[in-house]
């Protein structure tokens, strides 16, 4: 646990959180499907680098034992071990979450607690899941593993595509719009703004701030360059691991920038079009949380009922849309497509914001109008429809 987890964030669950724990609980399980063919045992590692307690005061599990409930669950179904490591440093937290770790690893779950820094155990976890799947989840509160480690695991050590590494990792704005400020102040912290060089691999992102105006403001000039370097480093970190990478801002109300980013990295696109379907998932749980939470409060105008967008009318504009990705996508390839194989270009600007099932409906508006004649029916999951050309215009 990095600091700033101090007071009360064990006594409930902050809405940044519940996105990212909805995010964790729905994909994981995912993960572990998709790839566990991959193994030559059926197990798949797994590793929380900033754990924490592992569980909120008040009950409700935290990024642990959402983990640890997903690798009980394999176990009990499906006969698939998910080899589970989790990293803490602060003493009180690592001693809380050991006994929630203990309490599993006692009904049969392989689960393993290391008191201190997640660098102390990632080579063994590295080691361990040779020739199996793995998935780092890497969520401080403060700043991540430097880049270059992160490249030397995701590129150097796990380069290959099968079996599959992923990444789903926390890079804090909070943390860029902090040192951006000290980029140009005579009182910066020179060991703070290294620090940051080397989670970022390199000074690069201080040149969006290098104009004092910028690096002292608290207006779009400075949320600019804040979303620019959050942009900057996942394009970096695609072009070093050869992977494909997305980010998802996550904020604590609508109208607040992000806290963070989640940064997602795959190189399978079963992966990214799952992650996407989750993202859109993960949002509508963080709405409902958040009407829940003002209607708790009696609230007398809710800024849930002005601000959030009505999911029906989100779908009804992307679905003529998506069709128009389709029909672009098949002018393009003049050949049968499979639809997992182009994630990104049949949902545009919709990937993270609806879920599968409205790409489905596209492919039946694409019949209908005769310029297709695959409608998707007998094919259970959407991703796997093979769409073939009909009469196209280019």
């Amino acid at each position: 646990m990095s600091s700033g987890t101090g007071g009360d964030y064990w006594a409930d669950k902050a809405l940044p959180s519940v996105f990212k724990h909805e995010l964790l609980k729905r994909y994981l399980p995912q993960f572990g499907g998709m790839t566990g063919t991959q193994s030559r045992d059926k197990r798949v590692v797994y590793l929380d680098g900033y754990a924490g307690e592992g569980r909120y005061e008040n009950g409700e599990p935290a990024s642990a034992e959402i983990a640890l409930r997903v690798a009980s669950h394999h176990r009990a179904r499906h006969g698939l071990t998910l080899e589970c490591f989790f990293a803490e440093s602060h003493p009180k937290s690592f001693d809380r979450l050991h006994k929630v770790v203990e309490h599993y690893q006692a009904s049969g779950v392989m689960a393993y607690a290391h008191r201190g820094e997640v660098d102390g155990v990632l080579s063994r976890v590295v080691e361990r899941a040779l020739r199996e799947p793995l998935f780092l989840f890497l969520d401080p509160c403060g700043l991540v593993l430097p880049q270059d480690r992160l490249v030397d695991v995701l590129a150097r050590q796990r380069p290959q595509k099968r079996p599959a590494t992923e990444l789903l990792m926390n890079f804090s704005m909070m943390a860029v719009w902090r040192l951006g400020g000290h980029v140009r102040s005579p009182k910066g912290n020179e060991k703070s703004l290294q620090r940051f060089d080397d989670v970022c691999g390199g000074s690069w992102w201080r040149e969006y701030f290098a104009d004092a105006s910028v690096a002292n403001s608290r207006d779009g000039a400075a949320e600019d360059a804040i979303e620019a370097v959050a942009g900057e480093y996942a394009r970096r970190l695609a072009q070093h691991t050869d992977m494909l990478v997305q980010s998802v801002p996550v904020s604590h109300s609508p109208r607040k920038r992000a806290v963070y980013r989640l940064v997602f990295a795959t190189r399978s696109p079963y992966g990214l079009w799952v992650f996407g379907d989750t993202v859109a998932r993960a949002r509508a749980k963080w709405w409902e949380t958040l009407e829940m939470r003002e209607e708790h409060d009696d609230t007398l105008f809710s800024m849930t009922s002005v601000t959030r967008p009505d999911p029906k009318e989100v779908e009804s504009r992307a679905v003529p849309q998506i069709a128009a990705n389709l029909e672009k996508l098949l002018a393009r390839t003049r050949r049968p497509v499979k639809l997992v194989d182009h994630t990104l270009e049949i949902f545009g600007t919709f990937y993270g914001q609806v879920t599968e099932p409205v790409v489905r409906q596209a492919v039946r508006l694409l019949h209908e109008q005769g310029k297709t004649p695959s409608n998707g029916v007998g094919v259970r999951r959407t991703r796997e429809i093979t769409l073939a050309p009909g009469n196209l215009t280019t």
